[in-house]
């Protein structure tokens, strides 16, 4: 299932899983994890055998053709890589795409590496879709494996059933081998979550640091982000229907009201209003680029 790299040894790290495939509205988890690669220099430990656990159908390696001659392919590849970041903390970084198989044995190989590295605390990245508005704070949910983790971060109260991402069946398996565990969902507003939406990489950068004590540069993120929100203010005060929409979603952010007691019915989708942030963000909208 895999193969070390390199013996290492670390004290008490945090496992930070990143892997790509499962739903990452606005690219949240993947921006937050790439601002948390480029502030830790790593070295992978453990690599996976993709033949075993990837589709190269649905996951294709990229040829490199250089004027006519094939000079080889790069292989999507999972790893786990460590480091050290500035404040000191060892980190595993588990990093790659979403297996396309064998999930309960992938989960056993790195239920097993984490107790074997010494793994304290367990965290995910992630970001969804949510009816929330772009102009409040960007709020966090989390699948934890106890109530206390789960309190910190914040939750959706109730019972949920929703399908599953690699990133649960870990939560799960850490658990039953005595380590705890913290998915952070990041929530992002359903117009915007087909694109790039710095602001929710800022946040689970900021609540990474804040639960398990790594610490990421996210200054990059914080301006894109500015940008990001300066751009989306001047695309929704185009439309009376768009800025009807962000008001209401205001009203029920600023009233903490359920999802069920708005009606959307007559509001644009996300799909439409996303579809339009695009073009205007390409300049093609008519208003200011």
């Amino acid at each position: 299932m895999y193969r070390k790299e390199r013996e290492i040894e670390l004290r008490e790290p945090v496992l930070v899983m990143g892997m790509e495939g499962w739903i990452d509205a606005g690219f949240g988890g993947a921006n937050a994890m790439a601002a948390v690669r480029q502030s830790i220099a790593t070295e992978p430990v453990v690599t996976f055998d993709g033949d075993l656990l990837l589709d190269y159908r649905s996951r294709r390696p990229t040829l490199r053709i250089d004027n006519g001659v094939n000079t080889g392919m790069t292989w999507p590849t999972i790893e786990l890589l460590a480091g050290t970041d500035t404040g000191g903390r060892d980190v595993l970084l588990l990093v790659g795409p979403e297996p396309d198989q064998q999930w309960r044995a992938f989960t056993n190989a790195v239920c097993e590496l984490a107790v074997s590295f010494g793994v304290t605390l367990a965290v995910g990245l992630g970001a969804f879709p949510a009816p929330v508005p772009h102009t409040r704070p960007v709020r966090l949910a989390a699948t934890a494996t106890n109530a206390d983790l789960a309190s910190r971060v914040g939750f959706v109260p109730g019972v949920i059933e929703v399908p599953a991402g690699i990133h649960a069946a870990l939560e799960r398996g850490l658990d039953l081998a005595g380590i705890p565990a913290v998915g952070l969902w990041a929530r992002v507003p359903m117009y915007v979550a087909a694109s790039a939406f710095p602001p929710a990489s800022v946040a689970l950068v900021e609540t990474l640091e804040r639960i398990a004590g790594v610490t990421a540069d996210a200054t990059d993120l914080r301006a894109a982000a500015e940008v990001s929100l300066r751009r989306i203010d001047e695309l929704i005060a185009q439309s009376d229907e768009h800025r009807e929409m962000v008001s209401g979603l205001e009203h029920q952010a600023d009233e903490e009201q359920p999802v069920s007691t708005m009606n959307l019915e007559n509001l644009p989708s996300g799909d439409e209003i996303a579809a339009e942030l695009e073009r205007f963000l390409r300049g093609e909208g008519g208003g200011p680029a």
